[in-house]
């Protein structure tokens, strides 16, 4: 079993940044991809960015390319997501999410999943 914790969402102003993390526990070998998710009010749970062990393969939604950054930092068992020049659409909760798969985009093979934060983005 893997635990994840999110944390460093909060209210931002458009155009301004803001950092999450991302903490795993528990049975950590088993992951291998991590990914970003996120989903606005009335809105399915859509893909933000992910990145394989290695830090090699990385995919980014269109909507984010060139703004936000996904890192990983694998002694520390974390994830990273840096948002830059944030926009209003930005705004969702942000879900940290693991996977044993080697490299996918299907939010169906992401096993576990965090609570979610909240990411506010004000114009």
């Amino acid at each position: 079993q893997v635990q994840l914790v999110e944390s460093g969402g909060g209210l931002v102003q458009a155009g301004g940044s803001l950092r999450l993390s991302c903490a795993a526990s528990g049975r950590t070998s088993r992951i291998y991809t991590m990914g970003w998710f996120r989903q606005a009010p009335g809105k399915e749970r859509d893909l933000v960015a992910v990145i394989d062990w290695s830090g090699s393969n990385i995919y980014y939604t269109d909507s984010v390319k060139g703004r936000f950054t996904i890192s990983r930092e694998n002694a520390a068992n974390t994830v990273y997501l840096q948002m830059n020049r944030v926009k209003p659409e930005d705004t969702a909760v942000y879900y940290c999410a693991a996977t044993r798969d080697p490299f996918t985009l299907q939010i169906s093979n992401f096993g576990s999943w965090g609570q979610g934060t909240q990411v506010t983005v004000s114009s």
